[in-house]
């Protein structure tokens, strides 16, 4: 531990290698969270919808990216993708599709949970209203499956920003790409990656805690 050396971490260390990728980080974590739970409540009402020719793709499709890690999905989209199409596609834009289809899943998960939550009276209380299947679920039963899963629908998001970093596997600038090159190019690999820890950790805890406050406040109103 005494050999270690921090000294080369300075605001010009982390403008030059780490900001770059910072912003790739949070910007793709943004997209993916906003994609996928838009992708994944469609498909969540797909399932919840009671017709077969919806909820089969619908399953099928949450059940297969579901058993398939995350890696293998970027790879092959970023490798099989332009195969089939004929062109190159860019690393970054690879990865904002990726992260997005394959967080639906997930997310879907979760707001199909949320909606079973909401007593059935609600949805009944809506069709004696004369509402139609998506009037009732967009005006009663998503706004308070929404409320009810946004702590999951957080502490997914804050797995989605860990897992940012399997980018790597196709050369796309995130945060600890950013560290990587930065190590590399200073001779100090062990104490970069150290810093990449500490910063995954110290935004990953904080946005924890804040959640976790979050989910105490919508508790107690309740």
């Amino acid at each position: 531990m005494s050999q270690l050396d921090f000294s080369f971490f300075t605001w010009e260390f982390f403008r030059s290698f780490v900001l770059n990728g910072l912003i790739f980080s949070v910007t793709l974590t943004l997209v993916a969270m906003v994609g996928g739970i838009l992708l994944g409540t469609v498909l969540a009402l797909m399932r919840l919808s009671g017709i077969r020719a919806l909820a089969l793709p619908a399953a099928a499709y949450v059940n297969t990216l579901r058993s398939i890690p995350l890696v293998m999905v970027i790879l092959w989209f970023f490798l099989l993708v332009p195969f089939l199409i004929g062109r190159p596609i860019d690393a970054a834009m690879s990865a904002f599709i990726t992260f997005t289809l394959f967080e639906a899943a997930y997310y879907s998960e979760i707001m199909r949970a949320g909606i079973q939550s909401v007593p059935q009276g609600q949805q009944h209380a809506g069709y004696a209203m004369g509402m139609t299947y998506g009037q009732t679920m967009g005006l009663v039963v998503l706004p308070q499956a929404f409320r009810n899963m946004l702590p999951v629908l957080l502490t997914q998001t804050i797995i989605l920003f860990q897992d940012t970093s399997l980018v790597y596997a196709i050369g796309a600038y995130d945060l600890l790409k950013g560290f990587e090159i930065a190590g590399r190019n200073l001779n100090r690999p062990i104490e970069a990656y150290l810093l990449a820890a500490l910063f995954y950790f110290v935004i990953c805890f904080t946005l924890s805690m804040a959640v976790r406050k979050l989910q105490a406040r919508i508790q107690i109103i309740r």
